[in-house]
């Protein structure tokens, strides 16, 4: 049987890379994003590089009927999905007591229900085959104490472990690959100025999606895939509360809220 994996928010950067590593191994690829000509222009790619089949899935996650439509291509017994990876996330370069709060919905909608959505989903696949593989993209944000992205992430990181502890008896290993400042066009979208962020905090995208595969393989359910990181995110575990929030104060001005 073809091997099939699903990734949100494709068209560059992380969700590009995951792309082409599960292609590169074997794997078909179904790609959602809301960009169907950059989608096209990847899946040409893939199918010219790998020799595997690619399905485009135009889907805004916001919307909770664009996250039906993923989750009724998670459940297709005929082509089901052995991998999947929760990556489609957006950042808000406001403080949320001026954003609209249809814009915090949405990212509630892209950042929580999607992934819960999808996850769930491919669970009854999975749990039959003994097998699968769930890979949530989180981010250092999520120990910081920041507003809806921050927390959204904290979800994300959080559930992702208690499904790894839960799902590990039926071979289903979950992780959660918690990223920093990554090349990609992230950044560009919110209209945020990150040129002064030195070249020592900037990861690959190519390698934080290979980090996560091989955690995910060797069911580690939980990754921070750079030093300097881990040692950011020991100071905000380890540090007094109210020097937290005086941190996160300041750095939230440059990493988006």
């Amino acid at each position: 049987m073809m091997k099939w994996a699903l990734v949100t928010g494709t068209t560059v950067g992380i969700g590009a890379s995951f792309c082409d590593l599960l292609a590169k191994n074997g794997y078909n690829i179904v790609s959602v994003s809301r960009d169907r000509k950059k989608m096209e222009e990847n899946a040409v790619e893939l199918r010219a590089k790998y020799g595997v089949e690619v399905e485009v899935l135009v889907a805004d996650l916001s919307g909770i009927e664009a996250i039906r439509q993923v989750e009724s291509r998670c459940l297709m017994t005929s082509k089901p999905i052995e991998v999947l990876v929760n990556n489609a996330a957006f950042g808000i370069n406001d403080s949320f007591d001026i954003s609209p709060i249809a814009v915090q919905e949405d990212m509630v909608q892209v950042m929580i229900t999607a992934p819960m959505i999808l996850t769930h989903a491919v669970l009854n696949g999975m749990k039959q085959r003994k097998k699968g593989y769930i890979i949530n993209v989180s981010s250092v944000a999520s120990v910081m104490v920041g507003s809806t992205y921050c927390a959204a992430k904290s979800w994300l990181s959080i559930f992702s472990e208690s499904l790894s502890r839960d799902l590990l008896k039926y071979g289903i290993n979950v992780h959660a690959s918690c990223v920093g400042f990554t090349r990609t066009e992230f950044h560009q979208r919110m209209g945020q100025d990150v040129s002064w962020v030195p070249n020592m905090f900037w990861l690959d995208s190519d390698r934080v999606a290979n980090d996560a595969w091989k955690a995910v393989q060797k069911g580690i359910p939980y990754q921070i895939p750079a030093a300097q990181y881990k040692l950011l995110i020991a100071i905000h575990h380890y540090a007094p509360r109210f020097l937290v929030r005086i941190y996160a104060k300041i750095a939230l001005k440059f990493l988006g809220r």
